[in-house]
Formats: C-alpha cells, sequence, structure tokens
C-alpha cells in the first residue's frame, strides 16, 4: 500500500516524467469532461428545440463550458505537479539556505525522492557536509593560531622585561659613571645573548606559518621500503648516542600512498626526542592496518610527567629544560601538525615499565 501511495505520489518518477504523466491524466479527465458535456449540450438543443429563443445559447454555453473545464485542469495540474514535486524540496532548500546564511550548519537535508530534486537536495547536502567540515578546520586553526600567538607572546614577555631592566640599568649608572667597563661588557654580552632568543623565537614562527602551508604531497610507496628507510636512519641515529635499539613491523599492504618527506620529518622529531631521552634503549614499532600507519617510538627513560602529559605537544614548551638551552620546544608541535595535515595524530603516552611513548600515525590510501 505505501509503495502505491508513494508512486501516487509521484515521487519514483523524474520531473519530466511526472509532468508527462499529469498531462496525460489531465488529457483523460477533460476530453472525459467535454464528452459529457457535449453530451449535455445536445440534450439541451433536443429540450429546447422548441422554445421560442431557440438553441443559439446551448452553444454559447457549451463553449464557456470547455473553456473553464480546460482552465480548471491546467489550473489542478499545476498545482497539483508543484505540491508533489516541488513544494517539499524548494521548502526544505529555502529553509537550508536561511540557516547557512545564519552561519548554522547544524542540520542535515533528507530528501529520498529519486527524482532531480532529490538529486539537488543530496548535492546541497554534500555542500553543506563540506562547508561544515571546512568551518571547523577554519575554526580549529584560527584557535590554534590564536593560542600560538598567546604562547608566543608570553615566552617573549620575558627576554623583553630582562632587556627592559638592562637598558634602564645602563641608561642609569652609565652617565654617572657607576659603571665599570668590565660590568657595561658584561652587561652587553647577557643582553646579547637574550637578543638571539628573541631572533630564534621569531624564526620559529615563521618556520611554523611555512609548515602549516606546506602541501602533502602523496604517491604511492612500497610499504618495506618506507619502513626499512626509516628504520636505517633510525638505528644510525640511536648507535650515535650510544643507544641500543629495536624494532618490529606489521602491514597488512605492500603499498601505502603517503607522503613519503612528511612521514620522515615527523619520523626524524620523534626519534631525536627518544634517543635524547632514553637511558639506553630505543625501540620502534611499525605498524600499517586498516588505512593508517601508525609509528611508536619508544624510550626508556623517565618518562612523562603528568603536566607533559598534557602540554608536550605545545609549541615552545620545553618542560623542565632552561629557556636558554637554545630548544625551542617545536619537535613535537612539529609532529603533531604534520600528522594532523595527514589525516592522522599524534600521541603521547608512558610506558607500562617505564620510558616514554610517543606514537605517530598517518591516513593512507592502501592498495589492498
Amino acid at each position: 500500500m505505501a509503495k502505491i501511495v508513494s508512486y501516487l505520489r509521484l515521487k519514483p518518477l523524474t520531473l519530466l516524467q511526472s509532468f508527462v504523466a499529469l498531462n496525460v491524466a489531465y488529457l483523460v479527465v477533460v476530453l472525459t469532461a467535454i464528452v459529457f458535456e457535449f453530451e449535455w449540450a445536445e440534450r439541451a438543443r433536443q429540450r429546447f428545440a422548441d422554445h421560442p429563443a431557440g438553441t443559439d445559447w446551448v452553444l454559447t454555453a457549451q463553449i464557456i463550458a470547455i473553456l473553464l473545464t480546460v482552465g480548471a485542469g491546467l489550473v489542478l495540474m499545476a498545482g497539483l505537479f508543484y505540491k508533489l514535486k516541488l513544494k517539499q524540496p524548494l521548502d526544505l532548500l529555502m529553509s537550508a539556505s536561511e540557516s547557512i546564511s545564519a552561519n548554522d550548519l547544524e542540520f542535515r537535508l533528507s530528501y529520498d525522492a529519486k527524482d532531480e530534486m532529490g538529486e539537488l537536495c543530496r548535492a546541497f547536502e554534500k555542500m553543506r557536509g563540506q562547508l561544515e567540515s571546512n568551518f571547523k578546520a577554519l575554526w580549529r586553526s584560527v584557535e590554534e593560531r590564536n593560542r600560538l600567538n598567546a604562547i608566543f607572546a608570553h615566552d617573549l614577555r620575558t627576554p623583553l622585561s630582562i632587556m627592559k631592566g638592562y637598558f634602564e640599568l645602563i641608561t642609569t649608572y652609565l652617565p654617572q659613571k657607576r659603571m665599570s667597563e668590565e660590568k657595561l661588557l658584561d652587561t652587553l654580552r647577557t643582553m646579547e645573548t637574550h637578543i638571539g632568543r628573541m631572533e630564534r623565537y621569531v624564526e620559529a614562527m615563521n618556520s611554523i606559518q611555512k609548515l602549516e602551508d606546506r602541501p602533502v604531497v602523496r604517491r604511492e610507496t612500497d610499504a618495506d621500503g618506507l619502513i626499512a628507510r626509516l628504520d636505517d636512519g633510525a638505528r644510525r641515529m640511536a648507535e650515535r648516542h650510544g643507544k641500543t635499539y629495536d624494532s618490529s613491523k606489521a602491514a597488512d599492504t605492500a603499498t601505502v600512498d603517503v607522503d613519503p618527506d612528511l612521514v620522515m620529518q615527523v619520523f626524524d622529531n620523534m626519534i631525536a626526542n627518544g634517543t635524547r631521552y632514553a637511558t639506553g634503549q630505543v625501540n620502534v614499532d611499525y605498524e600499517v592496518r586498516d588505512g593508517l600507519l601508525s609509528i611508536t617510538v619508544a624510550d626508556d627513560g623517565p618518562g612523562f610527567s603528568a603536566e607533559e602529559l598534557q602540554k608536550a605537544v605545545l609549541p615552545f614548551y620545553r618542560g623542565d629544560v632552561p629557556d636558554a638551552s637554545g630548544r625551542q620546544g617545536l619537535g613535537l608541535y612539529v609532529c603533531k601538525v604534520l600528522c594532523d595535515k595527514h589525516g592522522g595524530c599524534l600521541a603521547v603516552a608512558n610506558r607500562a615499565g617505564g620510558g616514554g611513548n610517543v606514537t605517530a600515525s598517518f591516513r593512507v590510501r592502501v592498495d589492498q
């Protein structure tokens, strides 16, 4: 019964098929009505044949009746076509347009007809979904940029305050000749150190901007070959730092579609951190499964503190490392940004037996 009602509502038909079907129905109804009108006119002529006024008025009445029938049929057909095929999807599209104009993308556009209006609604829903995805990505980017700027401003405040203090010291005591030449040179060298520190901050900010603009260039790559290159570099770095190295791999596909340079850049940062904090052992696990390339670097060092687990991937975060060490605290942040760009993520954790774990994942289009 539901299928019959659906068919009568013309949902399975295209707009052209629906228009033709309604026209056929319209012609059948109108021609049937005209036949009855002819029969009525004939009976009227016979009935009023002997009437003094004659039967000329019958023809006029018949013509008017036919015109009214044709006109009423056209109006009825157009109304049915609009109500059955156009009204609901147009209302849905109008409501969706108003929601988008109000920056509200938290809705779903659903219209299950198989005609052109159904295709239009599905295309509109696809566009809405893409807009929502782009809007969320843009919002995350803006939030990340604001957070980065806040961190950058906070980290610059300390060297600027120190520079201001030294400047006031010099301008106060040097004119009075109360500052020795040795003290002046020592102060200037300290100021030079903090100037270099601020220059490194500015360079780091520029590198982050370039990082966010970096495109992802995917190409089909042999999974074993890529893992072998990564493994060889990691082994050499571990040996250079006097650490032992071990690795394992598991792959459910022979090839992966990735950006090898991006993967290697992330891995270089991860293995550098691992060898820096390891006491004597570094382990790397490579896995390709369910469309993801995952790389886990584990060390036997002190692991992450509770604060580091929350902040390790933030830009300019150095933990307990002194500011003047020359490190900007960007290694894991760079990894996080590049993993996000490649459709994956970066996760930090502590090993059950002690030490830290850093796992980078990359979304790959696998060729089964």
